[in-house]
């Protein structure tokens, strides 16, 4: 299978450019499951999608882009977080510009881990409806709830979009580097401020759920009060003007067979901040 359904001459893993890792685990989610079922989701849509994006006049998929092998059969999350990073990191080293397409947003642990060991200063930029710093949660420091919590003692965390926590979080919050979901949505005013907050090596990583649910209720905590498409794309095409990003992910889709839209939204916003970052490549 090729994502998107591209020719083989794209999908060669030797030549491609990009390089889409794909983990199903839902192993630590407390409410919705089906995050697991994400990334099968997502390679339907892509197939189901059109490759020529009108706002950057790109194909970009003619970079090429490998496909690699879904990560399943983890035991613990401790072992998936660990085969996440190390699989993430032989793929940084190939020279990809790395994706991962979750899966629970725990796994976005082992990816960080990943992209910190290999580039300096790093910011991760987080697009969330939830602050994800716990600590540990339900005994584990690898639980979806603390997600970003190593990021935010390891890394330059810029957190946006975040609209629920628990009173726990605040000790590990920088409040300077969080856009507030209600604070966000009446102007765009907020994007160079935080902009300002990062440095010049991106990392992002995005849980759908920063969405507002009547576009994105396929996610197993969705949050009232969310972002818009627009919104998000406008902030995210700064970011990849500006800025060097250095892979980026996208976790938490649940899909619903009853609805595929939210399922395509994961696939364009994916295809998206490709044609963004080949667009404005450094």
């Amino acid at each position: 299978m090729n994502y998107a359904g591209i020719e083989d001459e794209y999908a060669n893993r030797e030549n491609a450019e990009v390089a889409i890792l794909p983990v199903p685990y839902d192993g630590t989610s407390t409410w919705g499951k089906g995050a697991d079922k994400g990334p099968t989701a997502f390679l339907e849509a892509s197939e189901n999608m059109e490759l020529y994006d009108i706002e950057t006049r790109l194909e970009v998929y003619k970079r090429g882009v490998y496909l690699a092998e879904p990560l399943t059969g983890m035991a613990s999350p401790e072992e998936m977080v660990k085969t996440v990073e190390q699989t993430t990191g032989a793929l940084i080293d190939e020279g990809k510009f790395t994706t991962v397409i979750g899966g629970e947003h725990s796994v976005s642990i082992g990816t960080i881990r990943a992209f910190n060991e290999r580039f300096e200063d790093l910011t991760v930029l987080q697009l969330d409806a939830h602050a994800d710093l716990r600590p540990e949660y339900h005994g584990s420091p690898y639980n979806h709830a603390c997600a970003v919590h190593e990021a935010s003692r390891t890394t330059n965390l810029v957190q946006v979009g975040v609209r629920s926590m628990d009173s726990c979080e605040v000790e590990y919050m920088d409040e300077e580097h969080v856009y507030w979901a209600h604070k966000i949505y009446a102007d765009d005013r907020w994007m160079k401020d935080a902009m300002r907050q990062m440095t010049q090596n991106v990392f992002i990583t995005i849980d759908l759920d920063v969405f507002d649910p009547a576009i994105m209720p396929s996610t197993g905590t969705p949050e009232p009060g969310g972002m818009g498409w627009n919104q998000v794309l406008r902030f995210l095409r700064q970011v990849f003007k500006t800025r060097t990003v250095v892979g980026f992910d996208i976790m938490e889709l649940a899909p619903n067979p009853n609805n595929k839209a939210p399922d395509f939204l994961a696939a364009k916003l994916y295809y998206k901040m490709l044609s963004y970052h080949f667009k404005w490549l450094k």
